[in-house]
């Protein structure tokens, strides 16, 4: 029996892809790249920027972490306030701590930001932890966030009790780097075709579906 259910940010919780897709492409133009629509970078919605700064532009490592420092140049000023709660999420965070369920936010996404996000939409309340990444490092990866976040709640020793939610292949991967289960949310920012081919335990198509899960 799941205790703790452990939830990404990005396309799971918030719909978050117009801060972070304008603020890639602030990036990009920055470092003289014709920035495409936006639509095409909601692949930078989830995984590491640093990561997906190299895969997508083909940048090596110092010019990829160029990349996102003025990245962060807009998101902090404006990026991460372009940003909505997806329907229903708020009530579907009551209703699993209402029945007991112990909960967490692991994101991929610097602390840092991930704590003003959840604030400032009075997501806070609902959680025991709220772990991300570091600005710069070392913690930078899904594994590493989950691992803290097992450890804080001290379920490190009781992985079998924690399950992931997440909308993208890193969520599901992630969590079965560290030995638990995640449910994947088909309204985030990965395909159907990402997430099958992860092999999540479930896929659910909205928040509603998602409180069903937790009977």
């Amino acid at each position: 029996m799941y205790k703790a259910i452990f939830f990404d940010l990005d396309g799971t919780l918030t719909e978050s892809g117009e801060g972070i897709t304008k603020s890639v492409q602030y990036a990009l133009e920055k470092l003289g790249v014709s920035a495409p629509e936006l639509e095409p970078l909601k692949v930078f919605v989830g995984p590491p920027l640093l990561e997906q700064f190299m895969k997508y532009a083909g940048f090596d490592k110092e010019t990829a972490q160029k990349g996102i420092e003025y990245y962060r140049e807009r998101y902090s000023e404006k990026g991460m306030y372009e940003n909505n709660v997806y329907p229903g999420v708020e009530n579907t965070l009551a209703e699993l701590k209402r029945r007991g369920y112990r909960l967490a936010v692991a994101s991929a996404k610097p602390t840092f930001y991930v704590t003003q996000i959840m604030d400032h939409f009075n997501l806070s309340r609902y959680f025991e932890v709220i772990a991300g990444t570091d600005l710069n490092g070392p913690k930078v990866t899904k594994s590493q966030v989950i691992e803290e976040a097992l450890e804080r709640m001290s379920f490190s020793d009781h992985r079998d009790q924690v399950i992931m939610v997440g909308d993208r292949e890193h969520d599901i991967l992630g969590a079965r780097r560290c030995g638990i289960q995640c449910v994947a949310v088909s309204y985030g920012y990965g395909s159907r075709e990402e997430l099958e081919k992860a092999q999540p335990l479930q896929i659910v198509a909205s928040a509603d579906e998602l409180l069903n899960f937790f009977v």
